[in-house]
């Protein structure tokens, strides 16, 4: 990760030049995030731009970028700006009135989700065809990523055959952690925002109510390796047999939210699991899974846990 000074100059390049602000000031800032209150780079820098985008009101549309073409493999941030050359493998029935195509991108590498906002006016992609598509935007739901297409995004129908790769695997393991940040959970209720809540706060959109949601961020171990692997709402209620609506009533009995992540470790730590899914940066997304039989002893397994 580059130093702060370094993070300081990306985002003064990436301001319009009508934000007239200093690299010095911006870097001040930051300092002051990850320094002092001990906020992780990353979500620093959301916290920064956005704070830059709202005192200029300018939309978050007219960053500008130097981006890189990446894999799609390799997409495992939300908010980089990245270029992409990628076959429009499907497109599905848009939701909202302000999306104009959502649908599946794919290359070599594996598939992402996209979605192209109406306001934006790009030209129309089709499926099967191959584009090369300059200045989108990631982002990531549940460990899921996506990829934006904006206003500023260029689009560019190319002459290339891509053979369309499946990044799905399918591991066997005890599961020996559960990460924080599992359990009952609470995300940013602003509109095409999913981000989690931290002490009740989103790191683009600030304080806010936020809307409750399950998941597991845990760790499968097959004795040689481990895996990160999330589960997402349905995925967790089917492991742990705890629905939200339960959830959210044994948290308002205990006051405390964490009593859903308790019951859950002791529910699933040390059994022995096969799961399926694709794998998105650090994690494997649990599509499929099943609990087995044939595990280690169990003493084993708190050992092991426990070395986590």
């Amino acid at each position: 990760m580059p130093d702060v000074a370094q993070q300081a100059h990306d985002i003064h390049d990436q301001l319009p030049a009508d934000a007239d602000v200093a690299p010095d000031e911006i870097e001040a800032r930051l300092d002051t995030l990850v320094n002092e209150y001990k906020v992780p780079m990353q979500e620093a820098r959301r916290s920064v731009i956005s704070t830059y985008l709202d005192e200029t009101g300018t939309d978050r549309d007219d960053l500008q970028s130097d981006n890189q073409e990446v894999d799609l493999v390799d997409i495992d941030e939300p908010d980089q700006w990245v270029n992409l050359t990628a076959k429009v493998v499907e497109l599905w029935e848009p939701r909202s009135e302000a999306i104009g195509q959502v649908g599946l991108l794919g290359d070599e590498t594996g598939t992402i989700k996209f979605t192209a906002w109406a306001k934006s006016d790009l030209p129309e992609l089709h499926e099967g065809r191959v584009y090369r598509l300059g200045n989108v935007v990631t982002d990531e739901y549940q460990g899921r990523y996506s990829v934006k297409l904006n206003r500023t995004t260029t689009v560019e129908e190319v002459d290339l055959e891509i053979e369309v790769g499946d990044n799905a695997i399918d591991v066997e393991g005890a599961l020996v952690d559960i990460q924080s940040g599992s359990g009952l959970i609470k995300r940013c209720p602003e509109e095409d925002c999913t981000r989690v809540l931290q002490n009740g706060r989103c790191s683009e959109h600030g304080e806010g109510e936020g809307e409750f949601d399950l998941r597991i961020k845990g760790v499968l171990d097959d004795g040689d390796t481990v895996q990160e692997v999330l589960f997402n709402r349905e995925a967790t209620e089917e492991l742990t047999g705890i629905t939200l609506e339960e959830a959210k009533e044994r948290a308002m009995d205990a006051l405390d939210t964490s009593v859903v992540g308790d019951e859950m470790r002791e529910r699933t730590l040390g059994h022995y699991y096969r799961v399926s899914g694709p794998v998105m940066g650090r994690y494997l997304l649990a599509n499929e899974f099943e609990e087995l039989d044939d595990y280690p002893p169990h003493e084993e397994l708190l050992i092991r846990a426990r070395s986590v």
